[in-house]
């Protein structure tokens, strides 16, 4: 599972995986514009069902420039997690450098109604060398 999804947190029993590629399909390097794709499973190793609310990124380019995103669940859903399942989702992230990363957390609602966050990862969004 490592190789698949290289970057893991673990926070009470939910374990955020991810994996990243870069997309040269999508990409416009001579507009100034990189794509990468992520792929994240959150697995649910606790003893009862999580629900998903809200997400909050923190996406820094090659520059330094820090961005921050929050909003609803996960493409448009707020999947309910029963112990022992995990839920995959792919996003998307465009970037005005050849290189950045992200970080973040889940806004999870516990089966006993109280909230907690949930860590993602930190993960580095790197396009090849051009040439490579």
């Amino acid at each position: 599972m490592k190789a698949l999804f290289p970057h893991v947190a673990e926070t009470l029993g939910v374990t955020v995986r991810v994996s990243v590629s870069f997309l040269p399909e999508q990409s416009e390097p001579e507009r100034g514009r990189w794509f990468w794709a992520y792929h994240i499973r959150i697995e649910n190793d606790s003893p009862g069902a999580v629900q998903l609310l809200t997400r909050h990124w923190i996406i820094t380019d090659g520059r330094g420039a820090r961005h921050s995103v929050e909003g609803e669940g996960v493409i448009g859903e707020q999947p309910m997690i029963e112990p022992g399942e995990s839920f995959d989702y792919v996003s998307g992230c465009p970037l005005s450098t050849p290189n950045g990363s992200m970080v973040g957390s889940y806004h999870m609602l516990g089966e006993d109604g109280a909230g907690f966050d949930v860590d993602i990862p930190r993960f580095t969004l790197l396009a090849p060398a051009v040439g490579a």
